[in-house]
């Protein structure tokens, strides 16, 4: 017994003099935590000192920004449980049957995710607070809990925030809204370093953050996660319930554990006068947040929004005259997410219990998703499957499978080959699968804050059937390399174009000096078929660049394109490649508008596609000083979707239509479009409905509370449509006579009469989301892309745009299409 006591002693002694090696925020950082705002380095820092002197944190790096700021996350529970945390998530694992065995798990697993928005800044100061108090006062809820706290998902946007409001803060801090500490300058610090909203990337994983963030998520599958985040200066606090429309595949346990939690945080609220609002604006469909997406892996994922954002910063006076501190902030967020740690500790086995259940359903409207098309599209759904490691297979060569074609909206079938990728809801990850390959989603209420529609045939251009049935398929098949081999006899070289990849293709080239081709019309070589946008390389014009052959075939190896060996310019139809119908594609000197009154998420898109996609060169040029600019040396002008306002008043109009009459080229995309509607010299005219003259006087009836809901007959928040493509005109090359588009604005456009409609609606057809009846009505006779003459150059007009979130893969053709094949 003795012994006993001393062996407990001298545990108690060992802890709490690890415990006293450890600093509280406030001590660590020799400032009082918020007072003012932490750099990410220094947040680092004391995450790495509290991992070194207590044994209940250990602390990781699972990547790096392209700032080169690392990427980290914190495990925390008992010690106990950390020195067995590995069997523990592999046991955690086989509740979903990703890992096989019979799951025997009581433990709770909570990930906090913090500051995914750079200038939503309070919530990394309170990841330090949370840790501190979770090792020195929560020690009992660590017996059976695990928690896992992101301090920053932003680093590189944070950092971006926090230095220049440290540079231009007042000393003491000015709460008066008209202070320059709460203007930030664009394009603010709630992006990432491409200017990416990484709360809609969690799906779509285009940025590096979220791609290194899910190799983590996935070794995990928490039970519960939650994206603490900011919003206006006026609203207090909400966080779960959330508001209607959740998608019918999150259940009932979901649905009613968040209200649990909520009723948690609200009795501690409650209890310190502070106000909140739950069950308003933040829904659960758009399957790419950081509430959304966890909920669709089975966990409760929650979104907690705090008053702040980038305006407040240390301290703001609101319109109810009330000062709202960084303090407030931290102690508002703290609060919400112990209470939450709390709740996931006293429900452990419940919530591991549902949890299992959720991946025991598999009662689905549709077995399989089979998906036709070409080889680079279907590469790249497997590329995004991979990130989230669904299971795909490959079909059985010549089996029909019937059920919802996705590219006639209606019930029909495709016939598979050995490419026809087969995407199985029978798996575990398989609500997911129905939430991203469902052809139509379903809206249970019109009132959304995102997007109604993303169906991932119709995003990556392929054909699709959903089938009720499930079918087998096989194993892939070892990649064939290719190898191409030179031809120093020919005349040069053929090169499809059927997809962006075929684009970066002829981006490498061109920045290598070789020139390069295309045809205008459909041609036959030495038997075989080529379509309107073919690239051909010729020998003739290459004479001058030393290694013609090698540089061609050893571009060609590197992005695996199979080039067809010209041996004569002499073609069996069509034109030869001497023809003027066999375009000369220059090597364009492209500017792009960025600074105020662009979107910066649209010009993060842009810089993003040029830089880690097409990997070609571009100049930014700011609109603060586009007037002083000499636009002549610059081949293509892209204008980014935004409201320009003085920015294009009549100096700067002037310049870019003399920049076009004289041969350049402008690309305008989205919002941008309406710069330049009805303006003289453009024939761009905004699609609007026909008011009756006599209704110009009726009196609006509308109850003040349906104002909302009335409004959003004005709306199109982001829908699937069906239109019609003039394949034949160069911005369309590519592509076949159908495209689906994805329609985030109800700002439309007529057909142009003076021009080349080559993307378009004559009826409406929306085969998927929401758009309000009003802004159906302006659908009719519309225009999508389309390409107006101006003088020696042209105006190409993106009005759906094409490289939204960089998800819409089918899209991106046109915008290289824009790029090099429009003269």
């Amino acid at each position: 017994m003795k012994n006993k006591l001393l062996l407990f002693a001298f545990v108690m002694f060992s802890f709490i003099s690890l415990t006293a090696q450890v600093k509280s925020p406030s001590e660590f950082l020799e400032y009082e935590l918020g007072s003012q705002f932490s750099r990410h380095a220094d947040v680092v820092n004391y995450f790495e000192h509290i991992a070194e002197n207590s044994p209940l944190v250990t602390y990781h790096t699972y990547g790096k920004t392209n700032e080169r700021r690392p990427l980290t996350y914190a495990v925390i529970s008992s010690e106990e449980n950390l020195s067995n945390i590995e069997d523990i998530r592999k046991n955690h694992l086989k509740q979903t049957g990703i890992l096989d065995g019979d799951p025997t798990t009581d433990k709770a697993i909570v990930w906090l995710s913090y500051n995914v928005h750079g200038n939503e800044a309070s919530s990394t100061e309170v990841s330090m607070k949370t840790l501190y108090h979770l090792i020195t006062e929560k020690q009992d809820w660590l017996k059976n809990t695990i928690v896992i706290i992101d301090p920053c998902v932003n680093p590189d946007g944070r950092d971006r925030y926090a230095n220049w409001y440290n540079q231009v803060k007042q000393t003491p801090f000015s709460t008066s809204q008209d202070a320059a500490e709460h203007y930030e300058p664009w394009p603010g610090g709630r992006p990432n370093h491409y200017l990416y909203d990484l709360n809609r990337d969690w799906v779509w994983a285009t940025q590096v953050e979220t791609q290194s963030r899910l190799k983590i998520y996935n070794q995990w599958m928490p039970h519960i996660h939650v994206d603490f985040h900011e919003q206006g200066i006026n609203n207090p606090y909400y966080f779960a319930p959330a508001a209607e429309p959740f998608h019918d595949i999150i259940t009932p346990f979901q649905r009613d554990f968040q209200t649990r939690i909520g009723k948690n945080n609200a009795r501690y609220f409650d209890k310190e006068g502070w106000l909140f609002f739950t069950k308003e604006s933040f829904d659960l469909l758009y399957p790419s947040y950081g509430d959304t997406y966890p909920t669709y892996m089975g966990a409760i994922g929650m979104t907690y929004e705090q008053a702040g954002h980038g305006r407040s910063g240390l301290g703001i006076e609101t319109d109810q005259e009330h000062t709202l501190t960084l303090k407030d902030r931290i102690d508002h967020h703290f609060t919400t997410g112990i209470s939450t740690i709390e709740m996931a500790s006293k429900n452990a086995e419940e919530l591991a219990s549902e949890f299992s259940n959720y991946f025991k359903n598999t009662d689905r409207k549709y077995e399989t998703f089979a998906l036709n098309g070409n080889k680079d599209k279907i590469d790249a759904l497997k590329e995004l499957l991979d990130r989230h490691e669904i299971k795909y297979s490959t079909a059985n060569s010549g089996e029909k499978i019937s059920g919802y074609s996705f590219t006639k909206n209606e019930n029909g079938s495709l016939t598979t080959t050995d490419q026809t990728v087969l995407v199985s809801t029978q798996q575990p990850k398989g609500h997911m699968v129905e939430v991203l390959f469902e052809p139509k989603t379903k809206l249970n209420d019109s009132v959304t804050y995102d997007i109604t529609a993303w169906s991932l045939p119709y995003a990556y251009g392929l054909d699709a059937v959903a089938s009720s049935k499930s079918y087998s398929g096989k194993g892939e098949a070892e990649k064939s390399k290719v190898n191409n081999t030179i031809n120093a006899e020919g005349a040069g070289y053929i090169a499809n174009w059927k997809s962006i990849k075929d684009a970066e293709f002829l981006a490498a080239l061109l920045k290598q000096e070789v020139k390069v081709r295309f045809s205008e019309l459909p041609f036959s070589s030495e038997g075989k078929k080529f379509n309107a946008g073919t690239l051909v390389i010729t020998k003739s014009d290459n004479k001058n660049l030393e290694n013609f052959n090698d540089i061609v075939v050893e571009t060609a190896n590197e992005f695996e394109r199979e080039l067809t060996v010209a041996n004569t310019s002499f073609v069996s139809s069509g034109p030869d490649f001497g023809s003027p119908d066999m375009k000369l594609i220059g090597n364009p000197n492209i500017a792009v508008l960025r600074g105020e009154g662009t979107s910066s998420l649209n010009y993060g898109e842009i810089w993003y596609f040029f830089e880690q996609e097409l990997n070609f060169p571009i100049t930014a040029l700011g609109t603060d000083y586009l007037n002083r600019i000499d636009l002549s040396s610059y081949d293509i002008l892209i204008v980014p979707e935004g409201h320009y306002g003085s920015t294009l008043g009549e100096t700067a109009l002037k310049k870019i239509k003399d920049f076009v009459s004289a041969g350049g080229k402008m690309i305008t995309i989205g919002r941008a479009v309406g710069n330049f509607a009805g303006k003289d010299g453009f024939s761009i005219k905004e699609n609007r409905v026909e008011e009756n003259k006599e209704d110009t006087n009726t009196p609006n009836l509308t109850p003040y509370s349906m104002r909302q809901r009335e409004s959003i007959k004005n709306n199109s928040p982001g829908s699937i449509v069906k239109t019609t493509v003039d394949n034949t005109h160069p911005l369309a090359f590519g592509y076949d006579k159908t495209y689906f588009s994805l329609k985030l604005s109800s700002s439309n456009y007529g057909l142009l009469s003076n021009g080349y409609n080559v993307a378009y609606m004559q009826e409406p057809q929306v085969v998927s989301g929401f758009v309000g009846s009003e802004a159906y009505k302006t659908l009719e006779n519309s225009v999508v892309f389309a390409e107006e003459n101006m003088g020696r150059g042209s105006v190409i007009y993106m009005v759906d745009n094409p490289l939204f979130r960089s998800f819409w893969q089918n899209g991106k053709l046109f915008f290289a299409n824009a790029l090099f094949m429009v003269k």
